[in-house]
């Protein structure tokens, strides 16, 4: 029995066995991409949360200490989590779908 089907003008066929290695290294390849797919998406969050706060940049506002600091730490994300388990850790959402990692709250 094949790994995989297909269906074909109305008949379920199986993958034959170079299809089923093609199709195998498609999986593959989208399973090695993950952590890449996951720092795009962090990285996407950053950008929205530096957004958030770059008003405090005018020139007749003074940035507080702790905007700079929270700025800062969001621009260092992609030096200080470097791996799949990090960037997991930073994509943690609650039941209400909130980000639930610490570096993502604003002071």
């Amino acid at each position: 029995m094949a790994k995989y089907t297909h269906m074909i003008d109305g008949v379920v066929v199986d993958y034959t066995a170079e299809e089923e290695t093609l199709r195998d290294a498609e999986i593959q390849a989208w399973n090695d991409a993950s952590a890449s797919r996951k720092l795009v998406e962090i990285k996407e969050i950053r950008l929205q949360k530096l957004k958030e706060t770059d008003w405090y940049s005018n020139s007749d506002v003074t940035m507080p200490n702790n905007i700079k600091t929270f700025r800062q730490n969001l621009r260092d994300i992609p030096a200080n989590h470097v791996d799949e388990e990090a960037y997991d850790l930073l994509l943690v959402r609650n039941v209400d779908g909130n980000l639930t990692h610490s570096i993502w709250s604003k002071p």
